[in-house]
C-alpha cells in the first residue's frame, strides 16, 4: 500500500517540515554531484558505520568521539539514491505536517531528531559489527509515522493498493507498514550469516524509529491550538 494523501486538516504552516524536506533534497543534490569514489567516502564519513562505534567503545584510538557522534546527526540527511530520497520525502510530506501542527515547530524539530537518533541506535544495536554506512531520514520519518498513528488513527489516507485507489484509515496503512518492516527485519536476522555485513534497507531503524515515535509523542505537550479560520 502506498499513501497518496491524507484528509487530516492542519491549523498552521509546517515550516519545519518544509525545511527538512528541502534540506534533504539539497544534500542529496550535492551527493549526486560527486564522482563515485567521493560519493562513497562522503557516505562513510557522514553516515553511521556501526563497527566504528564498536571500535570506539573497545578503546580504539582510530575513531575520535566527534567522528562517532556527528554521523548520528548527519546520516539523517544522506540518501542512497533518487528513489530513496523521494520516497522518504513523500512520506514526510504527507504525514509530517500534521505532527508538526500538533507539537508546534520547535518541539517537532526536537522530536524528529530524537526519533532519528533512537532509530539509528536501534540499527546499530542489531548489527554492531557491520562495516556498511547507514544513511537516510527513514528512521526519523518512521518516528513521525508512529506519532501520526497515535494522534490520527482514524484519519483517512488515500492509498494506492495494486490497481485500486481507495481511502483507508491511517491505523491500517501505517500499521501494515510497521508489520512489514518488523517482518522484514526478523527475516533478515534469521537469514543473515553470523558476523557478516547485511546490506539493503535499514529496516531495524524503521522499527526503532516507529516505536520511538509511538512513545515520545505522548511525552511532548500539545501546542496551543488555533482556529483554522484565522488563516483564511
Amino acid at each position: 500500500m502506498f499513501p497518496i494523501r491524507d484528509d487530516q486538516p492542519r491549523y498552521s504552516t509546517p515550516y519545519v517540515n518544509i525545511f527538512l524536506i528541502a534540506l534533504n533534497i539539497l544534500v542529496y543534490l550535492f551527493q549526486a554531484s560527486l564522482d563515485p569514489q567521493s560519493y562513497e567516502l562522503f557516505a562513510r564519513q557522514f553516515g553511521v558505520v556501526p563497527s566504528h562505534l564498536a571500535a570506539f567503545l573497545a578503546g580504539s584510538p582510530r575513531y575520535p568521539l566527534g567522528a562517532i557522534v556527528i554521523p548520528f546527526f548527519t546520516s539523517m540527511f544522506l540518501h542512497a539514491g533518487w528513489m530513496h530520497v523521494l520516497g522518504n520525502m513523500w512520506f514526510l510530506y504527507i504525514f509530517g505536517d500534521n505532527v508538526e501542527d500538533h507539537l508546534g515547530h520547535f518541539q517537532y524539530l526536537i522530536f524528529y531528531v530524537l526519533c532519528g537518533l533512537l532509530a539509528m541506535a536501534t540499527q546499530v544495536a542489531v548489527y554492531p559489527t557491520s562495516n556498511l554506512p547507514t544513511v537516510g531520514a527513514s528512521g526519523a520519518i518512521a518516528g513521525v509515522l508512529g506519532a501520526y498513528f497515535i494522534l490520527y488513527p482514524r484519519s483517512r489516507v488515500l492509498t494506492w493498493f495494486f490497481v485500486f485507489v481507495l481511502y483507508l484509515p491511517a491505523w491500517i496503512v501505517l500499521g501494515e507498514w510497521f508489520v512489514l518492516q518488523f517482518a522484514a527485519g526478523a527475516a533478515t536476522l534469521s537469514m543473515a550469516p553470523r558476523g557478516r555485513d547485511v546490506g539493503g534497507v535499514a529496516v531495524w531503524a524503521h522499527v526503532g524509529g516507529f516505536v520511538a515515535g509511538l512513545v515520545m509523542v505522548k511525552l511532548f505537550p500539545e501546542r496551543s491550538r488555533r482556529t483554522p479560520y484565522a488563516y483564511r
